[in-house]
């Protein structure tokens, strides 16, 4: 079970604009800041703000940057196209844990896991048929923890508000936050389950009462029957399916997180009843939380595409792969990066418009969680079928957005792989194609170094930087230096991959 005893919040705001399971878009009205739930009104409050806080946290705040983007920064997905010195060193893989940008992300994404306990509460207390919330809310910490585990080192403390007190934690091992994302997803499961059972059993008491009598004599007594049965059989779909994603959210979640711990075939039996087209989006707007990724990169030119960096990244460019649709400038006058001392053009990314919705759980994800089960235990052939099963589904493409075209639908991979780490090498690559800049490449760039042995130069950009010195040894991110005021924690515990 998970324990509350750290976890509060003095002041959650909350508004209008939020995540959604499956392909839905959830419209709220603003509220005002919300400092405590004491009606159903206040914990469904305290829910679309910690959707909100989602959002924000990982692609919809700048200055200093949202997660997605700033994380991507380590890895060969995204380049510095800027002037401000956090975010060229964090391109150089420069370990600064006193780099001004890293906290913010760092805060907003444990303020994400704060808030949705506290909704827990909330909605337990004042909401009595809130089981599909409350088993989001349990998925969504678990999703944040799993981030946490995956990109930050070793050592990371979450703590907490009670009343007005702030509750300092211990730093925890990437492998303890693991633990805690497993442990939430399986709270967001047991949630989920018993939502689907009580709502099943209300829909089919609803269809039972919904069953044409004989014209009755009290016609009106027969019609408001007829509407409490279709209010209840209506409320009740609506809570099953929105059960169903959360259980399709947390199945993925708990995959993800034990494929990091190195127990793939557990990850793969987690993940099997996924649907295949399951989306779990974070949306945006313009008024409470841009797209950063367009805003930074199509609009700001501060970020910009990169092909091959360091001469080991990827070749997200050049590849023209439709996954990734993306066009680099030509004109002068409207096309070079922000750093005017380095003329270069930026290459803009074609799948998020500034209100652009971003999948940040999906059935992809699924799928490649169990092939490379598959793949752990050589079955080869499995592998390669169910990665070619994805790359020739063109439904499963994302549409590009106006302006921007896609490249030619893929083809199966052949067979001529010359060693299993090529094979390994083509995993990842799928991966990094499917999800970039969605939180995944830097944990996938850690895992490949520490479960495939792959040397850390043979998977992170090297070299010399392109605005002038070495790159650096960074391998994940550091807790930020603010986290010193906590008495327990006094720097990571280490930087092993």
């Amino acid at each position: 079970m998970t324990s509350y005893k750290s976890l509060a919040l003095a002041a959650l705001i909350t508004a209008g604009s939020v995540g959604a399971c499956g392909t839905e878009i959830l419209g709220v009205t603003d509220p005002d800041i919300v400092l405590a739930a004491n009606s159903a009104a206040g914990a469904i409050n305290l829910k679309n703000g910690v959707l909100l806080r989602l959002a924000q946290a990982l692609n919809g705040v700048q200055g200093p940057d949202a997660f997605f983007v700033f994380s991507g920064l380590v890895t060969d997905e995204w380049r510095s196209g800027d002037t401000f010195v956090q975010r060229n060193n964090q391109d150089q893989r420069i370990w600064d844990p006193t780099n001004t940008f890293n906290a913010d992300p760092y805060r907003r994404l444990n303020r994400v896991r704060v808030q949705g306990f506290a909704a827990i509460q909330a909605l337990r207390q004042y909401v009595p048929d809130s089981l599909h919330l409350v088993g989001r809310m349990f998925a969504l910490a678990g999703y944040v923890e799993v981030l946490m585990g995956e990109n930050y080192c070793n050592g990371t403390p979450l703590s907490g508000v009670v009343g007005t007190t702030v509750v300092y934690g211990p730093p925890l091992t990437n492998d303890s936050m693991l633990g805690l994302s497993i442990a939430n997803s399986d709270s967001a499961l047991t949630q989920a389950a018993l939502s689907v059972a009580r709502d099943s059993i209300l829909i089919a008491q609803a269809d039972s009462g919904l069953t044409p009598p004989p014209p009755p004599a009290d016609t009106a007594r027969w019609a408001a029957d007829t509407a409490r049965w279709r209010a209840q059989r209506n409320a009740g779909v609506r809570r099953r399916g929105d059960a169903i994603r959360v259980r399709s959210l947390a199945s993925v979640v708990r995959g993800r997180a034990l494929v990091d711990r190195g127990q793939f075939a557990a990850a793969a039996l987690a993940v099997a009843s996924v649907p295949d087209t399951f989306k779990y989006q974070i949306t945006h707007s313009t008024v409470s939380n841009t797209n950063q990724t367009f805003a930074l990169n199509n609009n700001a030119k501060r970020y910009t595409m990169v092909d091959r960096e360091g001469g080991v990244g990827l070749n997200f460019i050049s590849a023209n792969d439709p996954r990734l649709p993306n066009a680099t400038g030509a004109d002068p006058n409207t096309d070079l990066i922000f750093d005017s001392a380095y003329p270069l053009f930026v290459t803009r990314q074609g799948i998020w418009s500034s209100t652009g919705a971003v999948s940040i759980v999906t059935g992809i994800e699924a799928r490649l969680i169990q092939a490379e089960a598959l793949l752990q235990t050589g079955n080869t052939a499995a592998w390669l079928a169910a990665i070619n099963t994805l790359r020739t589904t063109t439904a499963l493409y994302p549409t590009a957005i106006t302006g921007f075209t896609r490249g030619p639908n893929l083809g199966a991979i052949a067979d001529t792989f010359a060693s299993n780490t090529s094979r390994q090498r083509t995993h990842f690559r799928e991966r990094a194609f499917w999800m970039f800049s969605t939180g995944h490449r830097l944990g996938d760039m850690r895992r490949m170094v520490r479960q495939y042995a792959f040397l850390p130069d043979s998977v992170y950009p090297g070299g010399i930087f392109f605005k002038g010195g070495a790159y650096g040894n960074a391998l994940m991110m550091p807790v930020p230096s603010e986290e010193l005021n906590n008495p327990t924690f006094t720097g990571c515990l280490d930087r092993n991959p």
